[in-house]
C-alpha cells in the first residue's frame, strides 16, 4: 500500500484539518466533535442543510460546504458512518430558526445515525426534516443498504436544495425539492480496479487485469456482473441501458448529465465516457441541457466513473444555475 497518509487512524482528522487550512474563507471546523460549517453558520431565518457521511469520498461531503449548498459537513471514518453526536452538533450549529434539512445517503448506518441525530435535535425544538438519497440503479439491496444506494447523485440533491434554501424557501419546500431531485435522479458505476482502505492495508476486493465490474458500489460493494475489459463506448451504452430504462427517460427530455470520477480516473477518460454518453443520448432524442465532469464522488483511489441522468424542469435548471461557493463547485459569484 502507498498513500500519503501518516497513521491510517489519523487520515480523516488530519484531512479535515487541510480543509480547514485550505479553505478557511468558506469553512470552519470544529475538532470535537468532528463536523465542518459553513463560516458565519448560523444564518438567522435561512433553512440549514447538513449531510455527511464516511470519509473516501472527498470532495464529498466537506467540499460541498458553502454558499448555495451545505451549511455543514459530518465525516465519520473512512467508508464508515458518523455517530450520532457530531451529526447533532452540526444540527445544532447550522439551526437559524427555520429548521434543518438532512440529506443522508441509503446506507444503514448513515440512515439511522442521522435518524437519532434527528431525533435529539427535535427534542430540543430544532425542526428536521431528512430526504434519503437512492439514485443507484445498479442493486435494489446491497451489504450496506436496505434497498437502493445513495452515490453520485448526492451532488446534484445537495446544489439544488442548497439553492433553494438560499434563495429562502422554508423547510417543507427544500424538502420537497430535494426529494423530486432524487425521485428524478439515476446513477449506475462501473469499477476497473479496487480501493484500498487504510486500516486494511489490501484492496477491497480483486479484479483481474482484463475484468471491469458494472454497479460497483461507492465502498467497494459488489456491482451486478463482472465482465472483460471492452472499448469504452461498449461499456457507456451498457451503463447507460439501465439508467434510462429506469425512471425512464424519453426522447424530449432535457437533462442533466453527470459523468463521476472514483477518484483514480484521469479526466481524459472521464470526457471520452461523457462524450459517448451524450452521443447515446441525443440519438434517443434525450436534450442534455446541463453538464457535469470530475471526481465528485470518490472512493478512494478507486480507478472507475459513473453516469448520472436528472431529468430537469425549469425550477431544476434555474436551482442548478444558481450561484455557489464551496472548495470543490463554485460558479455565479
Amino acid at each position: 500500500m502507498k498513500k500519503l497518509i501518516n497513521d491510517p487512524k489519523d487520515v480523516v482528522a488530519e484531512a479535515v484539518a487541510g480543509i480547514e487550512l485550505a479553505h478557511g474563507d468558506l469553512v470552519t471546523v470544529s475538532h470535537d466533535p468532528l463536523y465542518i460549517v459553513r463560516k458565519g453558520a448560523p444564518f438567522s431565518g435561512k433553512v440549514g442543510l447538513v449531510s455527511g457521511g464516511g470519509g473516501g469520498h472527498e470532495p464529498l461531503h466537506g467540499g460541498f460546504v458553502g454558499f448555495g449548498m451545505l451549511d455543514a459537513a459530518v465525516p465519520g471514518p473512512i467508508f464508515t458512518s458518523p455517530t450520532p453526536d457530531p451529526i447533532l452538533a452540526a444540527t445544532q450549529a447550522v439551526d437559524g430558526g427555520a429548521g434543518v434539512l438532512h440529506i443522508v445517503k441509503n446506507y444503514t448506518g448513515d440512515v439511522l445515525n442521522f435518524e437519532t441525530a434527528a431525533d435529539l435535535a427535535g427534542a430540543e425544538g430544532i425542526e428536521v426534516r431528512t430526504v434519503i438519497v437512492d439514485d443507484d440503479v445498479a442493486v435494489k439491496d446491497s451489504l450496506y443498504t436496505a434497498g437502493r444506494r445513495g452515490v453520485a447523485g448526492t451532488v446534484l440533491v445537495e446544489k439544488i436544495a442548497g439553492a433553494a434554501a438560499e434563495r429562502g424557501d422554508d423547510l417543507d419546500a427544500v424538502a420537497h425539492v430535494a426529494t423530486k431531485v432524487n425521485a428524478q435522479t439515476r446513477t449506475l458505476g462501473i469499477a476497473l480496479t479496487a480501493p484500498t482502505v487504510p486500516h486494511a492495508g489490501e484492496p477491497s476486493f480483486t479484479l483481474a487485469d482484463d475484468e471491469i465490474e458494472i454497479g460497483i458500489g461507492i465502498h467497494g460493494e459488489p456491482g451486478r456482473e463482472r465482465i472483460k475489459l471492452e472499448p469504452a463506448d461498449a461499456i457507456v451504452d451498457r451503463m447507460l441501458e439501465p439508467i434510462l430504462e429506469d425512471l425512464p427517460f424519453a426522447s424530449g427530455d432535457e437533462i442533466l448529465l453527470f459523468v463521476n470520477g472514483m477518484g483514480g480516473t484521469p479526466l481524459v477518460e472521464l470526457y471520452i465516457v461523457f462524450r459517448r454518453a451524450a452521443e447515446v443520448l441525443a440519438e434517443k432524442g434525450i436534450t442534455v441541457k446541463r453538464t457535469l465532469v470530475g471526481n465528485y464522488v470518490t472512493s478512494l483511489e478507486m480507478q472507475g466513473a459513473s453516469i448520472t441522468v436528472l431529468k430537469l424542469d425549469d425550477e431544476l435548471t434555474e436551482l442548478w444555475d444558481a450561484p455557489v461557493q464551496t472548495a470543490a463547485l463554485r460558479w455565479g459569484r
